[in-house]
């Protein structure tokens, strides 16, 4: 989901519905399936410290995704010599350790995807996590359903035998699956897991049913048993909210899966001067990101930022700096990232008034 105000998908009245009645949907319920034997995740999430590295046309695409910095003509040489130097700017401008990247069937099902694998080869190398998630295409391919799936499986049997012996790289069988009802989704993920057997259960992100907002759904499954779940949360949702609504609205959609959730979506205006380590109760974002960062730091989740890095644009915590070549990173608002290691576990906290 792209993060501009003017561009979400539904206001936030319908949104608020939409998830109140899901969440009832689910609620005391156990669907149908039975438990597959896996490892399951650890007691908590912050072992995820991380940010989404973005295509700058957005991950939705009917093309190559191609992340900042980078360049469809690159090699897989010069695309791991760049994406070295971005991921190295990640851990040293933000201590991250994880990093979110988009695939589609044309990444991966055709020549770019021998220069694509240097970015996740060059994160893996460098000690990263690294989260591959499947985006949908756009304009009419926008729906929230898998654009074809006759390109859809061979692009994870691609994906899945490249890298199902490292254990650096996690799988996201699809982002924001909302053309899916909660039972639809559910179904989808269990059948991704049975067609992977190989693949451990703690290195599947199971996306939170709708736009990944929220996870109680998939969470009750027992066919998802061991997976972690992937849940997206923004400020523009709402036109207005203090502090307390956002915990409030950010823990409902967690239900009592913390320990399995990783937010791997949320994010805030970030070159727009606001200053995130001052209560301003008047200003939404400032109350969103302060209550988001706080709950994950309260409930033990990891987080991965959107966008660690998406040229132009305004929630960017990063931008390109350097020689276009041989890249570098600045911090587009510190107040931003001491939000975002105060979420991680680290910093100093900002008192609500």
């Amino acid at each position: 989901m792209r993060k501009t105000p003017t561009r979400a998908r539904f206001t936030p009245r319908l949104r608020t519905a939409f998830v109140a009645v899901a969440i009832a949907a689910i609620s005391g319920t156990t669907l149908a399936g039975s438990p597959a034997s896996a490892a399951a995740p650890s007691t908590d999430t912050t072992q995820f410290k991380g940010v989404n590295w973005a295509d700058p046309r957005d991950n939705f695409a009917d093309d190559p995704v191609v992340l900042s910095g980078l360049a469809l003509s690159d090699t897989y040489a010069q695309t791991y010599t760049k994406a070295s130097r971005i991921i190295s700017a990640f851990r040293a401008n933000l201590g991250a350790n994880t990093v979110r990247l988009p695939i589609n069937p044309y990444t991966v099902n055709g020549s770019y995807w021998k220069s694509y694998r240097g970015v996740i080869d060059a994160a893996s190398d460098k000690g990263f996590k690294v989260i591959v998630s499947y985006w949908e295409g756009t304009g009419a391919q926008k729906d929230g359903f898998i654009d074809d799936e006759a390109t859809y499986w061979p692009m994870w049997n691609t994906v899945v035998k490249a890298y199902k012996n490292d254990s650096r790289v996690y799988f996201e069988p699809m982002n924001e699956p909302h053309g899916y009802t909660d039972t639809e989704w559910a179904d989808i993920a269990a059948k991704w897991l049975s067609t992977y057997p190989s693949v451990p259960r703690n290195r599947v992100f199971v996306s939170g049913a709708g736009y990944n907002d929220h996870v109680t759904s998939v969470c009750a499954d027992p066919r998802l048993k061991g997976t972690y779940l992937s849940l997206h949360h923004y400020g523009f949702w709402k036109e207005y909210a203090t502090y307390d609504q956002w915990v409030a609205d950010l823990k409902v959609r967690i239900g009592d899966c913390a320990n399995r959730t990783v937010a791997d979506e949320f994010g805030s205006p970030m070159t727009t001067g606001l200053n995130y380590n001052v209560p301003t109760p008047d200003n939404n974002f400032i109350n969103y990101l302060q209550a988001v960062t706080d709950t994950f730091r309260e409930l033990k989740m990891g987080s991965v930022y959107w966008p660690g890095l998406r040229t132009d644009d305004t929630y960017s915590l990063q931008t390109l700096t350097g020689d276009p070549a041989r890249p570098w990173l600045a911090t587009t608002n510190q107040s931003g990232a001491d939000r975002l290691a105060w979420g991680w576990g680290r910093g100093t906290p900002v008192q609500q008034p």
